[in-house]
């Protein structure tokens, strides 16, 4: 397993929900004694497609003192929480993407915010957010506040989705960590619902009654969370089993919830999907920040 340093990096791009990913991150960092690193790309390559023009190097010039700027206004939003911080700064003239992955086999996290605007545009919507919440090998925290543009929230439980496969047990570590080091409860949710399948007749129900699954379903929770328990006895974890879609039940939990853990892809994802469904529905609507969580960065 690769060693990890004690960087927690941070894409940065002047948005509000940068500035945001930038507190939480040092809020994180100071209560862990970690570095920050944050980092700004400025995609020079989007305004030179097909070779250079005349004028380029006064654009370059131009964008490079943005971004100079960007990332001298983070690092002062990161001092403004702890002081102490030792804080790092990092501006690329391509995106980010790239720099932000090979990062990640060292570093602790990689924080981005909500949204993206220049260096990170497009950063939820399109490929750039499933490349790094998909491929990167450490946890990736997308900090969303309450109803996606309020405030982000600091109180409530941690709350992690818990299927059985490799990637919910890295997400369980990660959640019991997190719990511990805020010192709130963990509330574990284990959502199941019928299989089905659709034909020209209509749908068809493929699994038992669900009276006849629960007690399964209990028992296969209960064993997931068990060693988890006696490493962090301190930790009060709420068990809940619920027959619905995983993201229905995680998305309602966030609500009220401080953060939210979730692995990469469940077991109801396809081959060569990196990024499932539930964690694709966290990481553009959650009512709270977010961890991805690859088997990779279990610890």
């Amino acid at each position: 397993m690769t060693e990890r340093n004690n960087t927690v990096v941070v894409g940065v791009d002047g948005s509000a929900g940068a500035e945001e990913a930038v507190r939480w991150a040092a809020r994180l960092a100071s209560g862990r004694a970690l570095d920050l690193e944050l980092v700004h790309g400025l995609q020079i390559a989007a305004f030179c497609y097909g070779g250079g023009f005349p004028g380029s190097d006064v654009l370059f010039e131009q964008l490079r003192q943005e971004g100079d700027g960007i990332v001298a206004k983070a690092r002062e939003l990161a001092l403004s929480v702890d002081s102490a911080l030792t804080v790092r700064t990092d501006v690329l003239t391509d995106t980010a993407t790239p720099a932000l992955l090979d990062r990640s086999r060292h570093v602790r996290m990689i924080v981005l915010g909500r949204t993206g605007t220049g260096g990170f545009t497009g950063m939820l919507v399109g490929a750039t957010a499933a490349a790094v919440a998909s491929h990167a090998a450490c946890p990736v925290a997308v900090v969303r506040g309450r109803h996606g543009d309020g405030s982000v929230p600091v109180d409530g439980s941690v709350v992690v989705g818990v299927d059985g496969t490799p990637n919910s047990e890295a997400a369980v570590a990660v959640a019991f960590e997190e719990a511990a080091f805020r010192g709130v409860g963990l509330v574990a949710i284990h959502a199941w619902n019928d299989v089905t399948y659709d034909s020209v007749e209509g749908t068809a129900r493929l699994m038992p009654q669900p009276e006849v699954l629960e007690p399964t379903e209990k028992r296969l929770l209960a064993q997931r969370l068990a060693g988890w328990q006696e490493k962090y006895p301190d930790v009060e974890v709420r068990r809940e089993v619920v027959r619905d879609r995983p993201r229905h039940a995680l998305l309602a939990e966030s609500d009220t919830a401080q953060l939210v853990v979730v692995g990469c892809r469940g077991r109801g994802g396809f081959a060569g999907m990196l990024l499932g469904s539930t964690s694709q529905a966290l990481i553009h609507h959650a009512s709270c920040p977010v961890i991805v969580v690859r088997p990779e960065a279990k610890q």
